[in-house]
């Protein structure tokens, strides 16, 4: 069991080099295929601690993740919504999971919705920083090590690249008004 635990710190590790890198790109399309190879590296971290429900919400949001390169309409963002609701159902009634699932259902149904609507990284980050935090307080409550990082990563790196795009944004118009 020792192993096993080991093993999936080292997928969770993985997750973190991935998305560190994801959420510094600027092209949707790039974010959502990098980030995608994070999110299966962290279900698999999950499944492997037991979190069923962080395992199901992350599994949907990589293959969401590569859905929405090509397609981002209505029905797929159905799709996941009603996955969502499906799975956290089954848990919640059929495995009786206990409440924390609403946390990880929740952080997922909102990175769903972002992913697909949304088509600007900036819109992206701004949503993204309370399904992070929801993200955070799951995997602390299950004892994730690399998950709890992996969400404190993501966090620090939403708010460090809306800081330099605020602070560039705020340099750009300086150099609008400067007369030349």
């Amino acid at each position: 069991m020792e192993n096993q635990y080991v093993i999936a710190e080292v997928f969770g590790a993985i997750a973190v080099v991935f998305n560190f890198i994801g959420y510094r790109q600027q092209d949707i399309n790039r974010y959502r295929l990098i980030s995608a190879i994070a999110l299966a590296a962290v279900s698999t971290h999950f499944f492997m601690l037991g979190a069923l429900a962080a395992g199901i919400g992350t599994a949907l949001a990589s293959v969401r993740n590569i859905i929405a390169i090509y397609y981002r309409g209505n029905s797929v963002l159905a799709l996941f919504v009603v996955l969502n609701i499906a799975f956290f159902v089954y848990e919640w009634g059929y495995l009786d999971s206990p409440w924390i699932i609403i946390i990880a259902y929740t952080s997922s149904m909102i990175f769903t919705v972002g992913s697909i609507v949304f088509t600007q990284a900036a819109q992206v980050r701004k949503w993204f920083i309370f399904a992070e935090g929801l993200g955070l307080v799951y995997a602390i409550l299950v004892g994730s090590i690399f998950g709890t990082i992996f969400n404190i990563t993501n966090l620090c790196s939403i708010f460090y690249v809306l800081y330099r795009d605020k602070k560039n944004a705020s340099n750009d118009l300086e150099t609008k008004k400067t007369p030349d």
